[in-house]
């Protein structure tokens, strides 16, 4: 398998052998920023129990809200396709962006302007500094792949993406794309 590295715009999936961890596993983590300090990402695939609407009462829309990571989870971030309508945007890659002016989001939202396919928020991020992810890299807890997904990452269908990119690698990795996210439950 070509090394690919952990740069932004990239995704890391981690690796069947994070058994038991919630925050990580069966993630799918769009990085969005990659320096030689470290690495921030969003997991694109972990789906909360609560909506935009229960968090923000003021936007009186029920958008999915996902978990972004354990680090910072008291605060809302957000990945979008409309940087002509947000201030602010920084481009990770192929049309998706991170981030902007909240109130211009708010506004928008609140007008019916952007759609539940133009925008995805998350609460709390996934960051590592540069030698912790190179260690978690060698230990063997990630695999970093191109984003082929760029125009679904805004989505629902996100929820199976871990399971098709086990598919995608192939090997020993596709027997893991069905079993069992507990073994023990088997």
């Amino acid at each position: 398998m070509k090394h690919i590295a952990p740069d932004k715009g990239t995704l890391l999936v981690s690796e069947p052998s994070i058994i038991g961890d919630d925050s990580f596993s069966r993630s799918v983590i769009l990085l969005t920023e990659s320096n030689k300090e470290g690495v921030v990402g969003f997991i694109l695939n972990k789906l909360l129990n609560c909506t935009l609407d229960q968090l923000i009462p003021e936007i009186n829309l029920q958008l999915e809200v996902y978990q972004g990571g354990p680090v910072e989870t008291d605060n809302l971030y957000f990945l979008h396709n409309i940087p002509d309508l947000i201030p602010g945007s920084l481009l990770i890659e192929d049309g998706i962006y991170w981030g902007g002016d909240f109130d211009a989001v708010s506004d928008l939202l609140k007008k019916g302007t952007i759609t539940s396919g133009e925008i995805k928020f998350f609460l709390g991020y996934s960051g590592w500094e540069r030698q912790q992810l190179e260690e978690e890299l060698n230990s063997n807890s990630w695999v970093v792949v191109e984003n082929t997904d760029s125009k679904n990452l805004l989505s629902n269908s996100m929820q199976d993406i871990w399971k098709k990119k086990m598919k995608h690698l192939g090997g020993n990795y596709e027997l893991w794309s069905n079993a069992p996210e507990n073994p023990s439950s088997n």
